[in-house]
């Protein structure tokens, strides 16, 4: 699959897992978890520290994901990300999201190893679906 195609099929989940959401709105992880709002689409905050983002009950990881859940977002820093997809894997997660700075070579290579779709190449989910701050 091309990127493409591969947004297309991530974007046909459910549901979608916020992996690194923050409630500080000036983060990246509160602004994806906004675009999806916005967009009307369904997303589950994942941050281990917070009770709620945005008024919306967050799993403290990836493993208490919905079964809904085929696509996540990730914003951790990349050492994190590759514990991440780990998780992912295992919790049967179909399509990863590695937002730009998430990505690392061995958390690619071990979405690809799993079977998991990913994208990776600097696309920005803001940026593909449109996401104003204003």
């Amino acid at each position: 699959m091309n990127v493409q195609e591969l947004i297309d099929a991530f974007l046909k989940s459910k549901a979608f897992g916020v992996v690194g959401a923050s409630s500080n709105r000036g983060k990246y992880g509160n602004k994806v978890l906004r675009c999806y709002l916005s967009h009307s689409l369904r997303a589950i905050p994942v941050n281990p520290k917070e009770i709620s983002i945005e008024g919306i009950p967050c799993v403290s990881s990836v493993s208490d994901l919905p079964e809904e859940v085929k696509s996540i977002s990730v914003i951790t820093p990349p050492h994190v990300t590759e514990q991440v997809v780990e998780m992912a894997a295992a919790k049967g997660i179909e399509y990863i999201w590695m937002q730009p700075g998430a990505e690392s070579p061995r958390a690619v290579e071990l979405c690809r190893e799993n079977n998991i779709g990913v994208i990776a190449d600097g696309s920005c989910l803001l940026v593909v679906l449109g996401f104003s701050d204003h």
